[in-house]
């Protein structure tokens, strides 16, 4: 089966976005709509360690080529971040059980990956060309509070600040997160998202964890002595 792929352009055509509907996290921005397409392919490879997380390396091997669905302007954050902010016209209502367990499990798997690159690559991180950057620290940190700080809030969830940082707290924000994923979308959640929805909430956080991932494997300065 070919890959349903969206294609989402900010309003000024300064950036776009080229994602996966099926598969959450696999995702990459460019300055245009071909080097996205282009730059989501190469990662191919690099999503498959979370299909195979998920227990489903099989179905993403035999998956075809990459088929545009959708090809949409999205918001400004498109043009100023390069990525996605709003959800596709597939991406509305709620899931059925087999679909929300599905990207479920794969949204688990970016987290178990995360973790595991977390742990080993270095403490200081190769920085950009004027010095800038974070180090592993302070990804972690932005990656996880940005998630149980953030976007948990579109499912009614509220905590603490820092309190996801240790590892009993981040395995009960990721325990309360799912669990509220699970109300949302059987519609016991009262406040409900205005421009997001369940399915976008699902991919942005996989897509968040993901990409820090890749960063962090793109800076890791172990090999250089740098662990």
């Amino acid at each position: 089966m070919p890959v349903r792929t969206v294609i989402e352009r900010g309003p000024k055509e300064k950036r776009s976005v080229a994602f996966s509907l099926d598969w959450p996290g696999w995702n990459r921005g460019a300055k245009s709509p071909e080097v996205a397409l282009e730059t989501l392919e190469s990662y191919r490879e690099r999503y498959r360690p979370i299909a195979d997380l998920a227990g489903m390396a099989r179905e993403f091997d035999a998956a075809g080529p990459l088929e545009i669905v959708e090809d949409r302007v999205g918001t400004g954050s498109v043009d100023f971040w390069g990525i996605s902010f709003s959800p596709s016209s597939t991406e509305h209502g709620p899931m059925g059980e087999a679909e929300l367990e599905r990207k479920i499990t794969l949204l688990q798997a970016a987290w178990a990956y995360f973790d595991g690159v977390a742990a080993r690559v270095s403490e200081v991180m190769r920085k950009g060309p004027r010095g800038g950057g974070r180090d592993r620290t302070r990804i972690i940190r932005h990656t996880i509070r940005t998630e149980s700080e953030d976007f948990a809030k579109q499912v009614g969830l509220r905590i603490p600040e820092e309190a996801a940082l240790t590892p009993d707290g981040l395995r009960q924000h990721r325990e309360t997160y799912l669990a509220a994923m699970h109300a949302y979308n059987a519609g016991q959640v009262e406040k409900r998202m205005r421009s997001w929805t369940l399915p976008f909430l699902i991919r942005h956080s996989a897509f968040h964890t993901l990409d820090h991932a890749w960063e962090m494997e793109d800076k890791d300065l172990s090999a250089e002595g740098g662990a």
